[in-house]
């Protein structure tokens, strides 16, 4: 039988997108400053207000204000109408310096024996869905909201009146086979300005949605998926009739409050850390990065279709205290279970927080763009030397089809 299933994004301009720009950013600076940098930062964000809290240890100094002030003008939120302004909003910093009892478990004196960070479990998921090895649903409610930050940008700009905080939701028909058959609903919210009574409003943005935005949004898709907008699907734009108070000026933001976005919009699992303003000793985010490297080279290798990878860690210590693997049944190897792929997985990577930190370069200042669209699918690349998303790239192929050659 038929089934749906639904993912959710949110823009740059959504609430809690704001807290994680802004913490990434701030961990980026102590980072470009101080490689060595332990920092777990947070922000909160409310109608003129921003608050910066968390622990740091780094002998550098970094200008809070002028960061946080700095992501929020990128963004896009300029006017004072908006109720959220960078030039006027008030910032608080309430930074302080990091637990000993955290810190001796981390470093040690032999660099490749540092520590995990704390204990946990992280996830990373790959599958067949789309070129980049992602759901489906989240790929195109990313792809969708990209494409109006863009617009908003645009000179001269065909919705002028669009303002920086969206949400986007895609549902997804699939058959019995896991197959994803058609486009069933589209779920558009986008803040505006108040141009005209509401309903004159709400018919507009929805013309402009179904005239504009679409069209690109599926003339930019590969021609297996823009097959799927076969003309059936429901659309719904700004279901509430109007969305003119947005961003922090109508809901607080804070980091990590969206998690499944950051991730796999609910596809595989999620071991419930959260990932900006965290420097990479925290295996909540680096080892989450490992993870989705190691999913995404053994779809990429062939070894399964669709494929789930857990890592587990204690505190203070390097190496993981579990490697699990889940195919859904989707294996290709004959003869070899879920669990010999993790064990010959966890012999052939080096899965310690140094090693993990060295391969993807994560004691360098490459983490604000990871805080908007997802911190997973993104196209890695190479700027001002540094390599962002390395956990991206697809190296490790060949090596995972030798490990199985059969």
């Amino acid at each position: 039988m038929n089934y749906l299933f639904t993912s959710e994004s949110v823009s740059e301009g959504h609430p809690d997108k704001v807290a994680d720009q802004i913490s990434d950013a701030i961990l980026d600076e102590f980072l470009r400053k101080d490689p060595e940098a332990k920092v777990a930062c947070e922000t909160f964000c409310t109608s003129g207000l921003v608050i910066v809290g968390g622990e740091v240890r780094s002998e550098v100094w970094v200008d809070i204000q002028e960061t946080a002030r700095r992501v929020i003008e990128k963004i896009g939120y300029n006017k004072a109408e908006y109720g959220f302004d960078a030039s006027s909003c008030g910032i608080i910093s309430t930074i302080h310096e990091q637990s000993p009892d955290i810190n001796q478990g981390v470093v040690r004196e032999s660099p490749e024996e540092q520590g995990a960070g704390d204990q946990g479990m992280m996830f990373g998921y790959a599958c067949r869905e789309t070129a980049e090895y992602m759901p489906l649903a989240l790929s195109l409610s990313h792809r969708l909201l990209r494409l109006l930050a863009d617009i908003r940008r645009e000179t001269p700009q065909p919705m002028s009146y669009l303002r920086p905080d969206a949400k986007a939701q895609f549902t997804i028909e699939y058959n019995e086979k896991r197959q994803p058959l058609r486009i069933h609903t589209i779920v558009l919210s986008t803040q505006h300005d108040e141009f005209a009574s509401e309903a004159e409003m709400h018919a507009k943005i929805e013309a402009d949605v179904r005239e504009i935005v679409l069209p690109r949004l599926i003339a930019s898709l590969p021609e297996q998926t823009a097959a799927l907008f076969d003309g059936t699907f429901k659309l719904l734009v700004n279901p509430t009739g109007k969305f003119v108070i947005g961003g922090p000026a109508g809901d607080t933001g804070l980091t990590g409050r969206k998690i499944i976005v950051d991730t796999y919009g609910g596809k595989g699992a999620h071991g419930g850390g959260a990932f900006s303003g965290k420097d990479p000793s925290k295996v909540d985010r680096s080892a989450a990065y490992a993870a989705r490297y190691l999913a995404k080279n053994l779809v990429a290798a062939g070894i399964a279709d669709e494929c789930l990878v857990q890592l587990a860690y204690a505190i203070g210590v390097a190496e993981p205290v579990s490697v699990f693997v889940d195919t859904y049944g989707t294996s290709k190897l004959q003869g070899v279970s879920d669990g010999e792929i993790a064990r010959r997985i966890h012999g052939a990577f080096d899965l310690r927080p140094a090693a993990i930190i060295k391969q993807f370069g994560l004691k360098s200042p490459i983490f604000e763009p990871t805080a908007t669209y997802g911190h997973m699918g993104q196209e890695p690349y190479v700027k001002d030397g540094l390599q962002f998303f390395g956990w991206e790239k697809t190296d490790a192929v060949q090596k995972i089809r030798d490990l199985f050659a059969q």
